[in-house]
């Protein structure tokens, strides 16, 4: 038996099935939740409704319509605006697990080895021969690709030239647009009071004495063409102090508005377009003795 009900928010006159009473759903007048009186079936108000008009509507399937498109359609619902953020987020969340998956993995190299990798090695003629990013594969479980690399010869040599085409998905933040997955959206730093230091250095905590919570251990960088087994890295000697100025030399992301850092201490941060060179410098350089300011 049809039940009478009138929107007490809106006054929109009802009637539903009176095995929904007791049910809420969504008020298609108002869109606020209203709940179906309890009413026995057979009886007087049941039967004869409470005086008004009555207009059909079915609450539990408005309430199924909802549901749909709150499952399976909401990109239907919000303007492509808002669906294009809502992807960036993803990516930005993705970006800052891969950073510190990364950040881990160095700290548990230094574990082992008491250090930091070097972020480049060279052989005797100073070339460079292996880069760090190869260095901490164990603990990216990536054994098995680490067991297979030569250090005998260089990155790009016979054997490890093919390996360098095996994408890690670590070494790539899904905002780049490099459709191979070959290039590294992070690097270390690298030269003289850096953490990533000189050729073949090995920098570990008891070197960062600016403090592991501001002082950079990897940073993003988009547009250098960097292989993620390549030993090349960003350079404090010839990078640009303005973030993402387009030329492959800076810090720089594909996310708007900045780019990511991992800190020496395992935490990732959000660097922001326009900060102050000097407090960049400061963030880069592990023991100059001025730690960085809030940032």
């Amino acid at each position: 038996m049809p039940i009478p009900f009138v929107c007490p928010h809106c006054g929109l006159q009802t009637r539903v099935a009176d095995q929904y009473a007791g049910l809420s759903g969504p008020c298609l007048g108002c869109g606020k939740t209203v709940t179906v009186p309890m009413v026995a079936p057979g009886s007087r108000a049941a039967a004869q409704g409470s005086g008004v008009g009555v207009v059909v509507i079915v609450l539990i399937a408005v309430a199924a319509l909802v549901g749909l498109l709150v499952c399976g359609g909401i990109a239907l619902m919000l303007p492509m605006g808002r669906t294009g953020g809502a992807r960036e987020a993803a990516r930005r969340s993705q970006c800052t697990n891969n950073l510190k998956q990364i950040a881990l993995a160095l700290h548990n190299y230094h574990d082992v080895y008491k250090c930091f990798p070097p972020a480049v090695t060279t052989d005797k003629q100073g070339r460079p021969m292996h880069s760090w990013r190869v260095a901490i594969l164990p603990f990216l479980e990536q054994k098995a690709l680490y067991d297979r690399y030569n250090f005998n010869e260089p990155w790009d040599g016979p054997n490890n030239s093919v390996l360098a085409n095996t994408a890690i998905s670590v070494y790539h933040c899904p905002s780049d647009p490099d459709p191979s997955g070959t290039e590294t959206s992070y690097v270390m730093i690298v030269g003289a009071g850096t953490i990533g230091g000189l050729p073949n250095e090995k920098v570990g905590f008891k070197d960062v004495t600016d403090g592991t919570s501001s002082t950079i251990l990897v940073a993003e960088v988009v547009g250098a063409g960097i292989d993620w087994m390549e030993p090349r890295d960003l350079s404090i000697d010839e990078m640009s102090w303005a973030l993402n100025d387009g030329s492959g030399k800076s810090i720089s992301s594909n996310h708007p508005g900045g780019a990511m850092i991992a800190l020496a201490d395992g935490s990732v941060r959000f660097l922001a377009n326009g900060i102050d060179p000097g407090t960049l410098r400061r963030l880069i350089l592990r023991n100059d003795g001025q730690p960085a300011p809030q940032f």
